[in-house]
């Protein structure tokens, strides 16, 4: 249970409640003690009517009523101890399995882009759900089963020795043998349920990645390769899943058979006992027999409690495994940073260690606040890493990254962020409302100010033509909107935001030429006194930038104005040259 230890700062924070379940949990037991007592009591007071020693009728059917009274007030006591011990105990493993959601989700929020590059969303996903449930099983039945177990185990068996010693050691001679059988069946439980967590990420990794590619599933016909592929992953899923149930099989009837045996022994050399007068009244022999059935179900529930802890200890271990990374981006300043936009880039060289591809080589620019610089480049030049450096997504290798003249990693990467408006090539919109995803950047922005920022973008007019307008909910990862939609409501997040620096990474490679120079217009405007990167494969996305630098391979190969470059022969003449004769 090395790996469940990450859970006891979560029973520390909730021991009050633990705690007062115990007690719940250890006065409902002496409580259910009171039947087998009771009715020993009546047996012996009707075998001793019968044999003489007593003559008075009603006074013996009114001690068996009187008994009877208290066997139902007892059990009523019982259950509603028991019902308060599951409202202590079970809503606690609530609590536990809310914060470690929460800590889990905290610590995926830190981590790294790098992270997400080597894992799969599903088998994200699957740790979050899957495996926590797993873990909540054990902080909450498996706790309760566990203290009941032990706590009736304790006064069953000094009840049972008061009443007789010799009977109650051969009662237990099963005992040894049970704990052998769980000892050897719980690490094969443990292996196999390691396994099963395996498979169920690998389940729900194949159906996200389905799901989310559904639309070049179908466009290629491949429905049947994936409903086969599908088919094999969730046969061998279901192959080790029964391969564990067959494991945990073995518990129940063993601990039936084992109790089933104390039975035998009980009747056999209880009646002996009574037979040779070493004891006294039969009605003891009906108190064992009553205590070793009491016992049934809680032996029964050490396999399963024994089945759920493995399956914890195995599904904590994998969470364990994602809390215990540090992420490669640490915020080193505590206090705000306030950024003016000033972005200097020294010699700086960075390599994707994911790949081993050196996306920039010795690249050196300087962008005071207010400027705007373009960059262009083919595909794969190293123009988006760029931005992605800025963000502080990635940590340089080598040089120098300079924000208002400090370390980037000298600088608030809270602050750092918050001053930062970036729309993706590919913008990724929210299953949720147009207008909350406008709003995105500014949750606390008023409707007019998300409508003229759609109005900056030139998606107003899509918009109204929508059933809902800005009501209008989207699809997942917006799939209800063209290309050029999501983009330009990308942009419109960014512009709303109004953030002191603005990164465009080809975020208008989706929009016609038309509408590209409406919005061209309209930034031109409103990026006045804020720093700008524009990264493009156009021509005209770039011309108005105060410097544009031409990168290939991961070097600048062009440096200048629009007016400078168009002059010399060069990469950024040919695409000129080339995009105005299309144009034309």
């Amino acid at each position: 249970m090395k790996e469940l230890q990450h859970l006891n700062k979560y029973f520390l924070k909730y021991k009050y409640k633990l705690i007062l379940g115990i007690l719940i949990t250890i006065a409902s037991k002496i409580f259910l003690l009171f039947t087998p007592r009771l009715i020993r009591q009546s047996i012996n007071v009707v075998d001793e009517y019968r044999k003489g020693n007593l003559t008075n009728l009603p006074e013996v059917k009114a001690e068996l009523l009187e008994n009877i009274l208290y066997i139902i007030g007892a059990a009523l006591i019982t259950g509603i101890l028991t019902f308060f011990m599951r409202q202590t105990i079970i809503n606690v493993s609530r609590y536990i399995e809310y914060d470690l959601k929460n800590e889990i989700y905290k610590q995926y929020q830190k981590l790294s882009l790098n992270f997400y590059k080597k894992n799969r969303t599903g088998d994200l996903m699957n740790r979050i759900s899957e495996d926590v449930g797993n873990v909540r099983m054990y902080a909450g039945p498996a706790i309760m089963y566990s203290i009941n177990t032990f706590t009736l185990f304790i006064i069953v068996i000094i009840s049972m020795y008061n009443q007789s010693p010799k009977l109650t050691l051969y009662t237990l001679i099963p005992l040894p043998i049970l704990s052998i059988i769980i000892f050897r069946v719980s690490k094969e439980i443990h292996k196999r349920s390691t396994i099963v967590q395996e498979y169920l990420s690998k389940l729900s990794t194949y159906t996200q990645e389905t799901f989310s590619g559904i639309s070049i599933i179908k466009a290629y016909g491949m429905e049947p390769q994936t409903r086969e592929n599908f088919n094999d992953l969730s046969t061998t899923s279901k192959e080790k899943q029964i391969s564990l149930v067959r494991v945990q099989a073995l518990f129940f009837p063993t601990m039936v058979l084992l109790i089933g045996l104390s039975n035998l022994i009980v009747i056999y050399i209880g009646g002996m006992q009574y037979i040779d007068g070493e004891i006294e009244n039969l009605g003891t022999i009906a108190e064992f027999i009553i205590y070793v059935n009491m016992l049934t179900w809680p032996v029964a529930t050490v396999g399963w409690v024994t089945s759920i802890i493995q399956q914890a200890e195995a599904s904590q271990k994998r969470i364990n495994h994602f809390l215990k990374i540090e992420p490669e981006i640490q915020n080193n300043v505590e206090e705000p940073t306030e950024i003016k936009g000033e972005i200097t880039f020294k010699n700086v060289s960075f390599t994707y260690d994911d790949t081993n591809i050196e996306a920039l080589k010795d690249i050196s620019f300087n962008l005071k606040p207010g400027e705007t610089l373009a960059i262009i480049g083919k595909t794969g030049s190293g123009k988006s890493t760029i931005l992605d450096l800025i963000g502080r997504l990635y940590d340089i290798d080598k040089g120098e990254l300079l924000i208002d003249n400090k370390p980037i990693d000298q600088v608030n990467l809270v602050s750092l962020r918050n001053s930062i408006g970036y729309v993706p090539q590919e913008a990724f919109l929210f299953s949720d409302t147009i207008n909350n995803n406008i709003k995105f950047g500014k949750e606390n922005a008023s409707n007019e100010e998300a409508i003229q920022a759609a109005k900056h973008a030139q998606v107003h007019e899509n918009i109204i033509g929508f059933n809902k307008g800005y009501g209008t909910t989207l699809g997942e990862r917006g799939i209800t909107l063209s290309g050029g939609q999501k983009q330009r409501i990308s942009i419109a997040r960014a512009i709303l935001k109004d953030p002191q620096i603005l990164l465009f990474d080809d975020c208008l490679s989706a929009v016609d030429t038309e509408t590209e120079e409406k919005i061209l217009n309209s930034l031109n405007k409103l990026t006045k006194g804020k720093t700008t990167i524009i990264v493009s494969h156009r021509v005209s996305s770039a011309k108005n930038a105060d410097k544009i630098i031409v990168l290939d391979d991961g070097r600048v190969l062009q440096e200048g104005t629009h007016d400078i470059l168009i002059q010399e022969p060069g990469y950024y003449k040919d695409l000129y040259l080339k995009q105005l004769s299309e144009k034309s």
